[in-house]
């Protein structure tokens, strides 16, 4: 059925389903809102719901586990997680839960006993099909028409009804928007059952954006997977024009988009500390070449964030688009996690397997995965306001099972969860699904041995000594110096924090973005280019995941050089994939000289209308046909001899020659 005519499938609201006398029109609640001021980034200033349904879960897991780990673990309820609304009954409350109603009214008894805004964070799951390349998370609505207009009257329309309320209007509202839906109708059209439901998906998100959109004090992110799925080049583009196409056939068009959240109910780390070049050769391959990354460039959440809101606005999303990551169970701590670089193996497979902190045997694995941590704690930028990453939420609260596998007594488990199963990358390799063994729960069910596990494996530790569930942010550090420059390096140091007790380490940002950590006062940033100014700050961070604000600005400016003797550079150009409209490529650096080079530029001008979207392992910038590629700040020194590489997506039409490159080394 064409989108058009799924448009057209519209019913009335059924107010009788939420206890409702009548529905607040829309149009009234944007008016009544609109004396409530509206923040870019609705977490800043404010406190995180408290789900008590979630909370009293935690408290009793606590209290029959006692000891030091029941005191862990009772640091858990003090941390925010979303609300689900994963079915129609759970609008209105059934099974012993609070229904939406309830945990706004919750929500403004908790803001009126403190000092600051209350957000609550609410998840809109329910399209028809849902999960379709799964089964763990099938949901109630068919892929039909019908359930389409079900999906719209008695799902969308109710809640909207709800959050329209007035009474609600000093709440700030996060609407995470279809985990699972978007990124199938990107990856799984090869899915018959995927096939049917995108069509489904498409209408049904583009209803509910128009009817949540107009509420003032509410904020939509639509859900994008996570890295280890759209990673690739060959999936993020297309990624990037499927979610334009659905904002633009909204009333609101991107504006009714408020951001994306990345690795919902997943356990992809937010860092690879040891893992921070996709081009590191070992044994004479880069490490995206591992068996676990196949050829994705994007490693941990953070990269994934970074290069998809390029992607997005790109696409036309405005530049103030902000991006969320769920952290509730990708901190992969515990004795398994790796201390530092171990730089032994000659092997790319086993370099990765030795150094990477995601422990699961394939990236696929997603239920209930055994040896997994909760992450870092709920918090507003991270990474500074500059960042397009503006907050860490726990959408998937920890202990919630992710599904049941299937037994006697589970027939419509999924196989995805069975610890005894396993699983294709659908290249003809298997691995095991690496669930969690013993007790099959299904999907929103309490699984206690998995929720120890979690806590057991928390980083930041939840340990007494480490304050978990602190939530005051160290002092910002002051006095941020540069102590030196070279034609490729700057050296900063600062003050540490005055109090440095519960500090663990320092965030440094190199213009608004951070490009490293360090665990002392002083750090040495490498790989830049000469004769050019860089704008630094710093920030505190400490066990429990808090974050100062960052420091004062100060600005460096590299030396001049005119290049070094023996240096030179060649630069080769290869298109990775091509679908029409738009391309993926990579460039490879290859040292001609006799000595290492400290940094290198490539440039070319395109024969045709090419433009760059975005780019990864180089600063890649276009202007009219002229474009140039400066090297990182860790791949600039390339041995005598050696070479790296970087890598763009393009759009074009017409014809797509390769251009001609030119490369300069310092």
């Amino acid at each position: 059925m064409p989108l058009s005519a799924l448009r057209r499938l519209r019913t009335a609201a059924v107010a009788t389903a939420l206890g409702v006398s009548a529905l607040v029109p829309v149009a009234g609640a944007q008016a009544a809102h609109a004396a409530t001021a509206r923040p870019v980034n609705p977490f800043v200033g404010a406190t995180g719901y408290l789900n008590p349904d979630y909370t009293a879960q935690v408290s009793a897991q606590a209290a029959a586990d006692g000891g030091t780990l029941g005191a862990a673990e009772a640091q858990v309820a003090n941390n925010s997680t979303a609300v689900w609304m994963d079915h129609i009954g759970a609008i209105a409350g059934d099974n012993g839960r609070l229904g939406l109603r309830g945990h706004l009214d919750r929500a403004l008894t908790q803001a009126a006993a403190g000092s600051t805004p209350v957000v609550l964070q609410f998840v809109v799951y329910d399209l028809p099909g849902r999960d379709c390349a799964a089964i763990a998370s099938n949901g109630e609505l068919p892929a039909t028409a019908a359930g389409l207009a079900t999906y719209q009257s008695q799902y969308i329309d109710p809640i909207a009804a709800v959050l329209a309320d007035p009474k609600y209007a000093s709440l700030r509202i996060a609407a995470i928007i279809e985990p699972d839906s978007l990124p199938n109708a990107v990856t799984n059209q090869n899915k018959p059952a995927c096939a049917t439901a995108t069509p489904l998906y498409e209408a049904g998100i583009e209803y509910a954006l128009n009817k949540l959109h107009p509420i003032g004090n509410v904020y939509n992110y639509l859900d994008i997977g996570h890295s280890g799925w759209l990673g690739w080049p060959t999936n993020m583009v297309p990624a990037g024009q499927e979610y334009a196409k659905v904002a633009k056939a909204t009333t609101g068009g991107f504006a009714s988009v408020d951001g994306f959240i990345s690795n919902t109910a997943n356990y992809t780390p937010l860092n690879e500390p040891y893992l921070p070049d996709q081009n590191l050769q070992v044994g004479g391959q880069p490490l995206r070449s591992a068996k676990f990354y196949q050829w994705n460039p994007d490693f941990d959440e953070y990269n994934y964030a970074s290069q998809m809101y390029s992607t997005m606005v790109s696409n036309g999303f405005p530049s103030t688009v902000g991006f969320l990551v769920d952290t509730s169970r990708n901190g992969w701590g515990g004795s398994a996690r790796p201390t530092g670089l171990n730089g032994t193996p000659t092997t790319v497979d086993g370099y990765v397997a030795a150094n990477k902190v995601d422990q699961r045997v394939f990236r696929g694995n997603w239920c209930n995965v055994y040896g997994a941590g909760i992450g870092a704690r709920p918090q507003a930028q991270p990474f500074g306001s500059a960042s397009p990453i503006i907050a860490f939420l726990w959408v998937k609260p920890p202990g919630e099972s992710d599904g049941d596998y299937p037994s006697a007594t589970h027939p419509h488990g999924d196989p995805h969860c069975d610890p005894a199963g396993t699983q294709s990358d659908g290249n003809g390799n298997t691995y095991p699904t690496n669930s969690f063994p013993g007790d099959n729960i299904k999907a929103g069910q309490w699984f206690g041995a998995q929720f120890r596990q979690l806590v057991q494996n928390a980083y930041p530790s939840l340990g007494a000594s480490t304050g978990g569930g602190d939530t005051t942010p160290p002092s910002t550090p002051a006095g941020l110096t540069v102590t030196g420059t070279t034609a490729t390096g700057v050296s900063l140091s600062w003050t540490a924090s005055t109090d440095n007790v519960g500090v663990v380490g320092y965030h440094v940002y190199r213009d608004g973005t951070k490009v490293g950590t360090s665990t002392g006062t002083t750090y040495s940033d490498t790989g830049l280019s000469p004769s050019t100014a860089y704008r630094y700050t710093v920030d505190a961070f400490d066990a429990a995941g808090n974050t100062s604000p960052v420091s004062a600005a100060v600005t460096a400016t590299t030396a001049s050089t005119g290049g070094g003797t023996g240096s030179g550079c060649t630069a080769s150009y290869s298109v990775a994939n091509d679908w029409g409209s738009g391309f993926g490529a990579n460039v490879t650096v290859t040292n001609t000289g006799s000595a290492p080079t400290t940094s290198w530029k490539v440039t070319w001008t395109w024969p045709g209308n090419q433009q760059v979207t975005n780019g990864w392992n180089a600063t890649v910038t276009q202007s009219g046909a002229a474009v140039s590629a400066v090297n990182a700040s860790y791949n600039g020194t390339i041995a005598a001899g050696g070479s790296t590489g970087f890598g763009f997506q393009g759009s074009y039409s017409g014809a797509n020659t390769a251009p001609t490159l030119s490369c300069t080394a310092g």
